[in-house]
């Protein structure tokens, strides 16, 4: 398989997004929340002079973000056009996948399986593949409430 990773921690967990979907890593600088959004919505921040989305990624999973610090950067990615910067527990690597995405065995929850494509092997161990348009959804109880 050989695809560029970038590997990142969220929730104490190791994770997978592909090197194509992230456009850069940044420090992130000032997020200006925004009034009536979900609280995954950590609010926006601008980079070179264009608006993004902040999403904390823990609260986007429906857990709770006080277990783990969180990294000073974030990775920037795009879903449907629109920019969104992801807040994680932390950026680690640039690795390569060595297999095919796999099945998510049990034991990770409902939340975790909500936003997974897989699980991949990558050079620097195994890791969840992300689905970061599912991500970017929040969680279910967001989708669902009316």
């Amino acid at each position: 398989m050989n695809d560029l990773m970038v590997m990142v921690d969220i929730a104490g967990r190791r994770c997978a997004l592909y090197a194509h979907d992230v456009s850069s890593v940044i420090e992130l600088g000032d997020v200006t929340p925004v009034p009536r959004t979900p609280d995954f919505i950590a609010g926006i921040t601008a980079m070179r002079s264009q608006t993004m989305t902040v999403i904390d990624c823990r609260l986007a999973l429906g857990l709770d973000t006080n277990d783990f610090p969180t990294d000073d950067r974030a990775a920037v990615v795009t879903v449907g056009n629109h920019p969104y910067a992801l807040v994680v527990d932390r950026i680690d690597d640039i690795t390569t996948s060595s297999s095919e995405p796999g099945t998510v065995s049990g034991g990770f929850g409902p939340e975790w399986t909500r936003i997974t494509t897989g699980m991949t092997e990558t050079a620097s161990g195994p890791a969840l593949l992300i689905d970061l348009a599912k991500l970017i959804e929040g969680p279910e109880s967001f989708g669902q409430a009316a």
